[in-house]
């Protein structure tokens, strides 16, 4: 039976976090490598997802977004730089999109972890 889902910020009690292997181990900014993930729903398809990610800091050049995502972050602050230069940083509370194709620097200055929606 489908229900609405109650996403909470401490990932889903019934799977919990689990190791995550989105950021490549160069790209981690400390020695703290620490990645991992809970999902909460992923759609038959594989095309739509959501969950909570966790990451340490790290600083990844993208040339293009792989996904469209909207993302709220729990805590911890990421910065994204676009193409031009202009720079946007994202603390606890706020929410925000990427676009598919995007090309940006993502840089998390502080331990992140994020609610996320992915549409691929």
């Amino acid at each position: 039976m489908k229900k609405p889902l109650h996403l909470l910020p401490d990932g889903n009690p019934e799977t919990g976090f689990v190791p995550s292997s989105l950021v490549a181990e160069s790209d981690f900014t400390t020695d703290d490598k620490t990645e991992t993930i809970s999902s909460f729903f992923e759609s038959t398809d594989e095309k739509i997802s959501t969950g909570v990610w966790e990451c340490a800091p790290c600083r990844e050049v993208i040339e293009a977004y792989p996904v469209d995502e909207m993302m709220t972050v729990i805590s911890g602050s990421v910065t994204l730089t676009a193409s031009d230069g202009s720079a946007q940083t994202f603390g606890a509370g706020d929410t925000f999109f990427i676009p598919k194709g995007t090309p940006c620097t993502w840089e998390i200055t502080q331990t992140l972890r994020k609610f996320y929606m992915i549409a691929a």
